[in-house]
């Protein structure tokens, strides 16, 4: 099995996301022994931001980090886990919220394709980039 980071960087679907970890000095991290659940947004997700806010971004590190570190969860948590949780607090400090009644949403974004195991943690794919606040 793979990494985290070497799952993303083997699906084209998560160039952007690949792109902006590694603008944000977070690779590292993310290859580390976790576990981890990571909400990624694919390319879809990060193209429905407002034009300018990917490259806005990655021109500011610390908001880049701040907003990826919000996807990221500390402990390995598959769709059964979440479930059965309304909030998870993320890396970055904040909650997110979770809802398993009608489908599976983390606070305005859609899980797309849930549980994709990884070595140090569980992948679920979102449609939108989501944002503190």
């Amino acid at each position: 099995m793979a990494d985290i980071i070497d799952i993303a960087v083997s699906d084209d679907s998560f160039s952007t996301l690949v792109q902006a970890v590694q603008t944000a000095n977070l690779v590292e991290i993310l290859k580390s022994t976790g576990p981890f659940t990571v909400f990624a947004p694919n390319d879809e997700a990060f193209a429905k931001l407002p034009p300018g806010t990917i490259q806005t971004l990655l021109q500011n590190t610390p908001q880049l980090a701040r907003i990826l570190t919000y996807h990221v969860v500390p402990g390995k948590l598959m769709q059964a886990d979440l479930a059965k949780l309304k909030t998870v607090n993320s890396v970055e400090g904040s909650t997110i919220n979770i809802n398993c009644t009608n489908g599976f949403e983390v606070k305005n974004a859609t899980v797309l394709a849930a549980d994709i195991e990884a070595d140090n943690g569980v992948i679920h794919v979102i449609d939108k980039v989501i944002l503190m606040g």
